[in-house]
């Protein structure tokens, strides 16, 4: 692969980064199994223009060091001598939590219509859900996008990871 102009760096879009670089879709891929959904048109369109480098290490469950030394190996720039903060999106349960308040379930893998980004599901289903309830999302990957989006838009979040292709994401709807 050779150098398209654009810097491998941690806030680089995986649409951009695929738009340079076509032939990195194979490496990812090979980085870890949810990029194989890069290969769905409507979702590469979608989720590929929010996703970022920093996201898909979170993702992929290696750090952003090893995924960004990795990527520019594939394109042919040189090892970077920055070294970059990982986003850590487990933590303690917190206070608001509790299973009672969660009046939203979706399991990513009985969602029918695969076509459909399952942000954009729970952005809609969200619409129904009162203020001081919770919507849980379970997947077998970290859905570091999603979560990113559903904090910019007011919703407290906390992810557990129960093994290594079961996570489950609470969000609290805050607002109204």
């Amino acid at each position: 692969m050779s150098q398209n102009g654009i810097e491998i760096n941690p806030s680089v879009t995986v649409h951009a980064l695929l738009e340079a670089y076509p032939d990195l879709e194979e490496v990812l891929i090979g980085l870890a199994p949810p990029f194989k959904k890069l290969k769905n048109p409507f979702l590469r369109k979608s989720v590929a223009k929010v996703a970022t480098i920093r996201h898909i290490a979170s993702v992929a469950g290696i750090t952003l060091d090893e995924l960004i030394g990795k990527i520019r190996e594939a394109v042919g720039q040189p090892k970077s001598s920055e070294s970059y903060e990982d986003q850590n999106y487990f933590g303690e349960q917190p206070n608001w939590f509790s299973p009672d308040k969660v009046a939203l379930s979706l399991d990513e893998d009985k969602v029918e219509d695969k076509d459909k980004m399952t942000l954009v599901i729970i952005l809609k289903e969200a619409k129904n859900v009162r203020k001081g309830k919770i919507i849980e999302l379970v997947t077998s990957f970290l859905p570091a996008p999603g979560i990113d989006i559903l904090k910019s838009k007011g919703y407290s979040v906390w992810t557990r990871k129960e093994s290594d292709d079961l996570i489950r994401s609470y969000f609290l709807k805050n607002t109204d």
